[in-house]
């Protein structure tokens, strides 16, 4: 008869099935057990159909991944451990040595620096584009190029640009398209079928950290496809590198997506309310957002997001030349309810004041401002707070 230890560990019971709750069941698993040698040789890790380990998949992050493609209207997902990773995967997956990427002059930085510093140092070579003109990326598409990037809105200036038309600039080249839609987050846009034209980008991925999760507590991605051809190298490629994601953020994700158009809704009416209220204010010459007349690319944002008017909770401003950058920090330090931290997509209200002349190529784009940028990530508080908080914050200038 087994000791009580051997029993502890290979205890017969098991819970009766059909066992149904609002969350589904969380799985932790590296191993995976099989019913015996001919089932473990036939199960394919590529699909899925069934489990063999931990890394492949589990009930838990197969139920989130679905989830996910089903929001952005792809078929096919895999998770990463950031948004940044989700952005690698894209980049291991399909370039080699000798091959060329385009990322817009706006791009998330993070991007650039792995273009930067791996991916150069694996000989793939890169250059940025205008994003608000298709005709200079047209232009930059040559025989080595095999992936653009996009993004709407752009990184900190948030610049809208004519997605359709730099899609439509690659796919008459037969380049891949990828684009980072952390900012639309499967609700403000459909990226792949733009405005029902049957037409988007090839991969999108986003930063589940953002509005996905809405805690600023997790950091995943995700990498999502319609095309099963594109899924199985990502899938490969995932595979090698061993990008796994943890099961207790997978849960965070599973239980907070439910919310995700109610809170993206909420810190869109918010952010709006501000952004207007402070492009009425003397201390700024310009609000950045793409919801707003007159800022970069709003015809685009129209056009694109006119259904269903969403922008999320992202803007930024410009200050007026008159106020230093040291006046300008002092303004972010002012603040009481707006926190100094990275990311967005958050419950609590976060403040960032950048240096543009040191993010922007001059000479692949203008940024026509001198004053300091500071860009806000408008959380759930009450919105009268908040500007509240601005408007303290800006008396002491």
């Amino acid at each position: 008869m087994p000791k009580p230890i051997t029993d502890l560990i290979h205890h017969p019971y098991k819970p009766p099935a059909n066992f149904a709750a609002p969350q589904p069941g969380v799985y932790k698993a590296s191993t995976v057990f099989f019913a015996d040698v001919a089932a473990m040789r036939a199960r394919d890790w590529k699909t899925k159909a069934g489990y063999t380990y931990g890394l492949h998949g589990t009930p838990t992050t197969f139920t989130l991944e679905e989830r996910l493609a089903t929001l952005e209207g792809g078929t096919e997902c895999l998770l990463a451990p950031s948004g940044l990773a989700a952005i690698a995967l894209v980049a291991f997956a399909f370039l080699k040595t000798g091959d060329e990427v385009l990322l817009p002059d706006n791009a998330y930085g993070p991007n650039k620096a792995l273009c930067n510093g791996e991916l150069a140092n694996f000989g793939i070579t890169h250059r940025l584009y205008d994003p608000m003109n298709p005709a200079d990326l047209a232009a930059k598409l040559s025989e080595r190029t095999r992936l653009v990037w996009l993004e709407a809105a752009g990184s900190v200036t948030m610049e809208f640009p004519d997605l359709p038309a730099l899609v439509a600039a690659c796919r008459a080249r037969g380049v891949l398209t990828a684009l980072d839609n952390t900012w639309g987050a499967g609700l403000a846009f459909a990226p792949f079928d733009f405005n029902g034209s049957g037409q988007g980008v090839d991969i999108s991925i986003q930063a589940l950290t953002k509005y996905p999760s809405g805690g600023g507590d997790v950091l995943m991605g995700s990498v999502i496809t319609r095309d099963e051809r594109l899924h199985r190298a990502l899938k490969l490629s995932h595979m090698r590198i061993g990008f796994g994601s943890g099961v207790g953020d997978v849960e965070a994700l599973l239980r907070s997506l439910p919310s995700i158009a109610l809170r993206y809704e909420a810190h869109d009416r918010s952010a709006r309310e501000l952004a207007l209220w402070l492009a009425d204010r003397a201390e700024i010459a310009q609000v950045l957002h793409p919801a707003l007349e007159g800022s970069p690319g709003h015809a685009n944002w129209l056009r694109l997001c006119g259904a269903t008017d969403l922008a999320a909770g992202l803007f930024s401003v410009v200050f007026d030349a008159r106020y230093s950058a040291a006046q300008v920090d002092r303004f972010c330090d002012g603040l009481k309810l707006f926190r100094l931290g990275y990311s967005w997509g958050g419950p609590i209200s976060l403040v960032v004041p950048y240096d543009i002349g040191l993010m922007r190529d001059p000479g692949v784009s203008h940024w026509p401002h001198k004053g300091t940028l500071v860009r806000f990530s408008i959380g759930l508080e009450d919105a009268e707070d908040l500007r509240a908080d601005l408007e303290q914050a800006l008396a002491a200038l």
